[in-house]
């Protein structure tokens, strides 16, 4: 025993009495050197300051010495909320993250309640409108979607409802078939439904949902498309999730959240350069030449981690990571109504917008008044894609987003998760390991958590080869050789 404790530093008399502990267990060596070595505190460079990465710091500062990299002049990613004074009015208006439900967002949820958030409902509805045709409609009720009155005897419309209906069921077959390479193209060429069905409403809907243009989507796969729908209650029209919204905004979750940290976050500080050894990580940025860390997590996007490990990439960071590709997208905050639909029985929370000259991508407009419930006499909205139709005096602010796109690569490179934690000293986080959303950006960085607190490792193991890990805040166990969702 003391053989197996001479060759670490000096860990303290809590440590010295759980070796006595362990030995009069009759632990083996191996297994109390590993104890020993997981329970040191760690110096992790996390790199990117969206939920992933303030998530993954929130839990591991408790244990481990984290300092926080970002390259913008703020923390939160798409969380990113506008303090808007207008004419005597104060409202802060969210222009990224806005919305989460407790049925389909546990995880980032338990978050929530864990840092006291007030939180408030909300109402969650879709129109698109067609510049072509004319048509416009909402999901909101008989009004909305008969906000034409002339579609009560447009067969096209009619079309476009029976498919609705029929698709659900369609779904129920798609989710029991074990296929996950089905593009939702292909799909639409062999089930044969209307083309008002995909043109008015599958399109712009998954186009809005992944901020992606209607052309990738068709290469989404179908059977994905249709467990998310299914599970965010989609499918039916009971039974639907209560959405809801933060209080003042979703940077109020974010002070919160980085107050045990704050003095660990550097802002305006890309990451330029990581380079492994065994011995540890360095990390180079724009202000720092090479700093040492015992860790690295990577809680930025994929192609991002690609770009900065460079050379540095193994095979299997190359292969998995490029699996998910990103989609730019330019949002504005602003107040001009020209691009919701002409009819205001037609306005909802997104408002999908089919332009004549189409270019295909996700041009939505959030009905921000709706969404965080602000009483103004402005209407305040987020445009994605639609700069060139707004009036600029009536812009705001602008930012740019990149979002996860999926293909059918994206099953099998997901399922491969667990070899990018612990991989050379190196682990990867961040929404495109789930749907793209907060909650997955919340549990892939828990996954990652699990695996570095290790906070169960005072438990004898039958196995001296194998060290148990905590059911870290509910999550399911998880070993070095995998991990299981809950």
């Amino acid at each position: 025993m003391a053989a197996a404790t001479n060759c670490l530093n000096d860990p303290g008399p809590s440590v010295w009495a759980r070796c006595r502990e362990f030995s009069q267990r009759r632990i083996s060596t191996f297994t109390v050197v590993a104890i020993l070595k997981i329970n040191q505190p760690m110096r992790i460079a996390i790199i990117g300051g969206g939920i992933s990465g303030l998530t993954a710091a929130y839990y591991l500062c408790r244990e481990h010495d984290v300092t926080l990299f970002e390259a913008a002049d703020y923390v939160g990613g798409h969380t990113n909320t506008v303090e808007v004074n207008l004419d005597g009015e104060t409202h802060s208006v969210d222009t990224g993250f806005i919305v989460y439900n407790r049925r389909t967002y546990p995880l980032f949820c338990r978050l929530l309640d864990e840092l006291e958030i007030p939180t408030q409902p909300t109402s969650m509805s879709f129109s698109v409108r067609c510049e072509r045709t004319g048509l416009e409609y909402a999901g909101n009720g008989l009004n909305g979607l008969f906000a034409q009155r002339s579609n009560i005897w447009n067969r096209g419309f009619h079309r476009l409802l029976r498919d609705i209906l029929r698709f659900s069921r369609l779904a129920s077959r798609l989710l029991e078939d074990p296929d996950d390479n089905i593009t939702v193209g292909e799909f639409f060429a062999r089930e044969h439904l209307s083309e008002e069905f995909l043109a008015h409403y599958f399109l712009p809907l998954g186009s809005a949902v992944w901020s992606c243009p209607r052309n990738r989507f068709m290469d989404f796969p179908v059977r994905f498309v249709a467990e998310f729908y299914r599970h965010h209650g989609m499918l039916n029209l009971r039974d639907r999730p209560a959405w809801r919204v933060i209080v003042g905004g979703s940077r109020n979750y974010v002070r919160k959240l980085i107050q045990p940290f704050q003095d660990k976050i550097r802002l305006r500080t890309p990451v330029e350069k990581v380079l492994r050894t065994p011995d540890g990580v360095q990390i180079f940025s724009e202000t720092s030449g090479g700093e040492s860390f015992d860790h690295v997590i990577f809680a930025c996007h994929s192609d991002q981690a690609l770009r900065i490990l460079g050379g540095e990439a193994s095979p299997p960071e190359r292969e998995l990571l490029s699996a998910f590709p990103y989609e730019r997208n330019v949002a504005v905050l602003h107040t001009d109504t020209s691009v919701l639909p002409h009819s205001r029985r037609a306005w909802a929370s997104w408002n999908y917008f089919l332009p004549e000259n189409d270019p295909g991508k996700a041009t939505v407009t959030y009905d921000m008044n709706i969404l965080q419930r602000l009483d103004s006499r402005h209407v305040f909205c987020v445009t994605l894609n639609g700069e060139d139709r707004l009036d600029p005096r009536q812009m705001i602010a602008r930012f740019t987003y990149h979002h996860p796109v999926f293909t059918t690569e994206r099953s099998a490179a997901q399922a491969r998760h667990a070899e990018l934690i612990e991989h050379r000293r190196t682990s990867y986080c961040g929404a495109y390991w789930g749907n793209g959303f907060h909650e997955d950006g919340v549990r892939s960085a828990w996954t990652v958590c699990q695996e570095l607190l290790a906070s169960d490792a005072t438990q004898p193991s039958r196995n001296d080869n194998h060290v148990p890990h905590a059911n870290f805040a509910g999550m399911h166990s998880v070993n070095r050789r995998g991990f299981r969702h809950a």
